[in-house]
Order: C-alpha cells, then structure tokens, then sequence
C-alpha cells in the first residue's frame, strides 16, 4: 500500500504542474510572478530607485529570469501584458524575463515596505489587475512580492507554496479571481525541457 501511494504522488504533482501549463498555454490568466532569487545578505531600505539600498537578485536570481523567459518561449505561453513593481528585483526580473520593451513599470505592484502613504491604492490596483483580463487567449503577467499578494487574497503563500521565482496561475472574472494553483520556476523550466 505504501508503495502505491509513493508512485501516485509524484505522477500527481507532475500532472497538476501539467494542467497549469496548459492553463497559460490557453491565455486568459492573469500569472503573479514573485521576483526570482535574491541576495538576502542585502537588506532592503525602502528607498526606491536606491539600488545599493535594496536587496537585489542573485546572480542564481538573474539565471533564473532567464531562464522563465525561455521556458514561456518554448512552452508557447502567450503574453500580452508584462507589469512590475519598481522594486529592482522584480523589476529586473521582468526585463531579463520577458525584455524591457515589453515591461510596465508601475506603483500598482510596489512591495508594501516601498509603498508608504500609496499602500491603500497600490493594494487596490493589485486587487482590481487580478480580477481583470488581460484580453481572450492572452495572459498578463504581474511581477512582483509576496505580501501584497498575501494581503490581497487574504492567504499565506509561504516559500514551500510560492518561493522565489514561482507564479500563481489565476483565472481572472467575478469579484475574486480563482487560483488555478503555483508552479515553481523550475517546474515550468523542466515542462519547456521535456518539450522540446
């Protein structure tokens, strides 16, 4: 018996990882994007456009946009819209990602430590660019922190969940959105590997 339940779980995880694949493969989601890897030695300040004073992508971090790019590439993965906090790790994972000419810089995703007297209106943004879609058969992608995520919809999203470099597959519509599920940087890279 244990040995069944050891095989399933794994062809489970896969096929959930899978489903989300072909989520944003069909557009019409809204992908929240945590800022990939980071050098936590640098501690942040609040200061924005202060690079020296925030803590910014390790060069593990900078690998791994990269490579996000590439695997939405490969997968297919339509994209429309690339939106990102200020904050130079999100930021910077946006441009290496998916490239500068296609990324928004916007207040709406800051992290809540850089908001100051805007949090109330930058929670709201977030809020309202969840619920909304970003056109049939495309996806908008939202680069940006765990908190504000966590505060918009009201759960935790804790490393194990959402860690550095991980999306939150959501279906957008209604007065809330729907999470499809989370899918980790890795396993979307591994998806375009497999694929190709």
């Amino acid at each position: 018996m244990v040995l069944v339940f050891a095989w399933a779980r794994p062809a489970w995880t896969q096929s959930q990882a899978e489903i989300l694949v072909a989520a944003m493969q069909d557009g019409g989601k809204v992908i929240y994007l945590r800022h990939a890897a980071t050098n936590h030695a640098e501690v942040d300040t609040g200061r924005l456009g202060d690079r020296a004073g925030q803590r910014n992508l390790s060069a593990e971090g900078r690998a791994q946009a990269r490579e996000i790019g590439r695997a939405f590439e490969a997968l297919h993965i339509p994209v429309n819209e690339v939106l990102a906090s200020p904050v130079f790790r999100a930021r910077d994972t946006a441009e290496i990602a998916f490239g500068q000419a296609q990324v928004t810089v916007t207040m709406d995703l800051v992290a809540d430590d850089y908001a100051g007297a805007q949090l109330r209106r930058m929670l709201d943004a977030t809020r309202r660019l969840l619920r909304t879609s970003a056109g049939p058969g495309m996806n908008r992608i939202m680069v940006g922190h765990r908190t504000p995520l966590e505060t918009v919809m009201g759960r935790s999203f804790p490393d194990s969940v959402l860690p550095e470099g991980a999306m939150a597959v959501f279906l957008p519509g209604g007065s809330a959105p729907k999470l499809l599920g989370t899918i980790t940087a890795e396993r979307l890279v591994h998806s375009a590997v497999v694929r190709r």
